[in-house]
């Protein structure tokens, strides 16, 4: 049994075989699949609710990602909160500060990640982080505006920033960059992650793993992370997909926590 912690199943280059990548999944042992629902961005923030709607091995994220800071209004919070309280929704992201394209301004980008960080926090929901190229302000916002669990999406920091982010309570979601032959930093980094906080993910379709880098990744492909992962920690693959199912079940899956009586978001 594996879960695929982090994919992009409304992506277009699914459109034509997607029963079927649902179906390779199956095979490889992916019982469970979290589909991030922020899309194109606003105003449509609901495709991965919709896909969970129909597909009972599918839950969904929502938010809007920092590429698509400057769509976002007060309608789109207004949205957001809504859709945080359904069901089928069991984390709040991708949301965090992108710097390499910076395709939205920096401060609208930090104004947006802090007003999510408010949303998830009301709703009681673990946050998903995306980070690029913006390691210090993303760690910044996090330690003043987060009190809550979360998850550090594809990670790809070294052991430093590992520890730094374990510090805040996140856990640490390894993907296909784990598998690069020049990941070296990663695998130390998946090496000192404690089992409690390791996940596994795609982030698919993009970043497939090695023996498939280069093609469209997909949530199946998620096993050969897994793999890695357990070489690189000198345990079985089956103990990896317990591990990291486990972790996956307790964070996203369990009662939403509390918000605790900390310093007011603003």
């Amino acid at each position: 049994m594996l879960i695929d912690s982090h994919c992009h199943l409304d992506a277009e280059k699914y459109a034509h075989d997607f029963e079927a990548v649902l179906e390779r999944a199956a095979a490889a042992g992916v019982t469970r699949m979290l589909s991030i629902g922020t899309g194109d961005g606003p105003p449509e923030l609901d495709r991965a609710v919709r896909l969970a709607e129909c597909h009972p091995q599918i839950c969904a994220s929502v938010g809007v990602h920092p590429h698509d800071a400057s769509k976002f209004t007060p309608q789109s919070a207004d949205d957001l909160r809504a859709l945080a309280s359904d069901e089928k929704v069991v984390a709040f992201g991708e949301i965090g500060l992108d710097y390499h394209y910076d395709f939205s301004r920096r401060e609208t980008q930090f104004q947006v990640f802090v007003e999510q960080l408010k949303i998830a926090e009301q709703a009681g929901l673990p946050v998903i982080i995306h980070t690029r190229e913006a390691w210090q302000d993303t760690m910044a916002v996090l330690r003043r505006y987060w009190h809550g669990p979360g998850i550090m999406h594809c990670f790809t920091g070294d052991s430093e920033q590992a520890r730094e982010a374990l510090d805040l309570g996140f856990h640490l979601a390894f993907g296909g960059v784990l598998t690069f032959p020049n990941a070296e930093a990663v695998r130390e980094a998946a090496r000192i992650t404690p089992e409690d906080r390791l996940l596994v993910e795609t982030d698919a379709p993009y970043l497939a793993p090695v023996p498939f880098r280069g093609k469209r990744n997909e949530p199946a492909f998620v096993a050969e992370t897994a793999r890695k992962l357990a070489e690189i920690r000198g345990v079985t693959a089956e103990e990896i997909a317990s591990i990291t199912t486990t972790n996956f079940n307790r964070l996203c899956l369990g009662p939403r926590f509390a918000p605790t009586k900390c310093e007011p978001l603003h």
